[in-house]
């Protein structure tokens, strides 16, 4: 659905993006991480055609953004980070408005209007000026803008920033929704969030693309292993014994009121819970409690941003950017 081919973005004798390139697949959820300075937002908005590229391609269902704006921005709505509203207005009048710039029929906008309000939960606001309204509801009226028209593809750039914890939840669960329907690029600094909705990852530092595939992936291409702690009653030369089988570092140390705290690491993600049970079930042993610290995506993202890994797939693709506002 969305091919970005060796863009390159060049402020004077500022490199802001170079040579990047990535695939965005049909019918998923991509996160878009980095931080601060790495290029997100000036990346969206040379996808969306909002700023020029220096140089490369951006492929909106093959048609080219900056050679064919009107045909491939059809396919596009957009949340930026400051969503463009008009304060002066109402929500349901900047909405016709917003319906009338996309190009909508007069029999079609009023409709829609209430499909869009409904949708990003602001029709309890419709005819407030937008000035009167908090920061979460401005958010959530620029989010209903993006929807208009339903575009085949959602890009959200920070979609949280102003909503309460509970406003979040349903930003989340519209995330989701959406997600079902459409191809939706989020940025967020919120890796839960991301973690919680996106199929996809990709990350950038210092204009490169250091990251791209699934948060699995990612934890299995920096080989990021595994921890499971087990609390066990029962002998230690037996529990010894049992495990003896199992691949890995074990470590056995004296727990609380005689059992043992047995803690097993392994060099990849995996999940050793289901054959270690069974292993010391057999002796006869008593399983306390059983604990799996595996790779989050937090720990995935300061590795790549803040440490000195790098993945291979990105180093192939020699993507970059840096943000330049």
């Amino acid at each position: 659905m969305i091919e970005v081919k060796g863009l390159v973005k060049r402020y004077g004798s500022h490199t802001a993006v170079e040579n990047l390139s990535f695939t965005v697949e049909t019918g998923q959820v991509y996160g878009f991480l980095g931080p601060n300075g790495a290029g997100k937002s000036t990346t969206m908005n040379m996808i969306t055609g909002c700023i020029s590229a220096t140089e490369g391609q951006v492929l909106i269902d093959g048609h080219d953004i900056f050679e064919e704006p009107l045909l491939a921005k059809r396919q596009i709505g957009y949340l930026p980070e400051i969503p463009p509203l008009y304060t002066d207005f109402s929500v349901r009048e900047y909405l016709k408005f917003v319906c009338q710039l996309k190009g909508l029929k007069k029999a079609e906008i009023k409709p829609e209007i209430e499909r869009v309000l409904a949708k990003a939960d602001v029709a309890d606001v419709a005819d407030r000026l937008i000035k009167t309204l908090s920061k979460g509801y401005r958010q959530r009226v620029g989010l209903a803008q993006a929807l208009v028209g339903d575009p085949a593809i959602i890009i959200l750039d920070e979609p949280s920033i102003g909503l309460d914890p509970k406003q979040i939840i349903q930003m989340r669960e519209l995330i989701r929704s959406l997600g079902r329907e459409h191809t939706v690029i989020l940025s967020s600094h919120i890796l839960s969030e991301v973690s919680e909705v996106c199929d996809h990852i990709l990350i950038i530092k210092k204009g490169k693309l250091i990251g791209n595939g699934t948060p699995e992936e990612l934890a299995s291409q920096m080989q990021v292993g595994t921890t499971l702690t087990v609390e066990v009653m029962g002998d230690e030369a037996v529990i010894r014994e049992a495990l003896a089988g199992i691949e890995g570092e074990i470590k056995i140390s004296a727990g609380n009121q005689g059992a043992f705290v047995v803690e097993i690491t392994t060099a990849e993600q995996s999940d050793l819970r289901s054959q270690v049970s069974i292993a010391l079930s057999s002796k006869g042993l008593v399983i306390l409690s059983m604990n799996l610290a595996q790779a989050s995506l937090e720990d995935v993202f300061l590795e790549l941003t803040y440490g000195d890994a790098e993945l291979p797939a990105a180093e192939e693709s020699q993507e970059s950017e840096e943000d330049a506002q």
